[in-house]
């Protein structure tokens, strides 16, 4: 039988809550010509010779004020969906595998694990809802590199977002419903999003459509709160 996995990637988080783990995290991360499209000859001087001499202090402060005993909260909860993903697999051959696109587990890393493990079929899972060239783009991107040095290619199932799959809106709904019964009815639901600039969406990345149709899901499923 052709061993088949399914990757997990999220965004990636610093090794630690300290100054050197944030600086090595963001310089990978703000490196990224998606995450940053100013060509690099202008970028980098920036980057290297002002932000990551300012900026990794300040953010590892933040961290720490949210790291736990097990490390990185993102990490953690990456972990748990990892695990839980492979208890509904448990009656499968299906390998479930977790990567990061920026630090540890590298993405990288877990494509090189699952090409010694002979996998012939991939499904990339990004944890991402809603597309967006800076999120989504940067894992295919990554997913490209790893495998053009690969002769026995996958086939291979990228999931490029799921902004109104059914079961992520009743998820969020659900959500929703347990903090109403819990805690009552907001006066107002407010939704935030992660942003993009101006110029990416313009320039043709529908992150912002895609949330939109997110919260109109919202809407027509929650219609007695007023949501935003």
């Amino acid at each position: 039988m052709e061993k088949t996995a399914v990757l997990l990637v999220n965004l990636g988080t610093p090794e630690a809550a300290d100054t050197q783990s944030v600086r090595r995290y963001l310089a990978q991360f703000l490196s990224d010509r998606r995450v940053i499209d100013l060509p690099h000859w202008k970028w980098l001087p920036i980057l290297h010779g002002i932000i990551l001499r300012v900026r990794p202090k300040r953010s590892a402060k933040l961290y720490k004020s949210i790291w736990t005993e097990e490390g990185s909260p993102l990490i953690l909860h990456a972990r748990r969906q990892q695990v839980a993903l492979q208890e509904r697999l448990s009656e499968t051959a299906i390998d479930v595998v977790l990567a990061m696109s920026y630090g540890r587990p590298g993405l990288g890393d877990a494509l090189d694990q699952l090409h010694r493990q002979k996998v012939r079929r991939l499904l990339v899972l990004p944890l991402y809802p809603q597309y967006s060239s800076t999120t989504v783009g940067s894992i295919w991107d990554g997913v490209q590199r790893s495998l053009t040095g690969w002769r026995d290619v996958p086939e291979l199932l990228f999931i490029r977002d799921y902004p109104v799959h059914p079961d992520y809106i009743a998820a969020l709904v659900a959500r929703v419903q347990h903090y109403v019964a819990k805690h009552g009815e907001p006066d107002r639901l407010l939704l935030s999003y992660h942003g993009i600039p101006l110029r990416y969406a313009e320039a043709g990345d529908d992150y912002p459509e895609r949330c939109r149709l997110t919260t109109e899901q919202l809407k027509r499923r929650l219609p007695d709160l007023a949501i935003t």
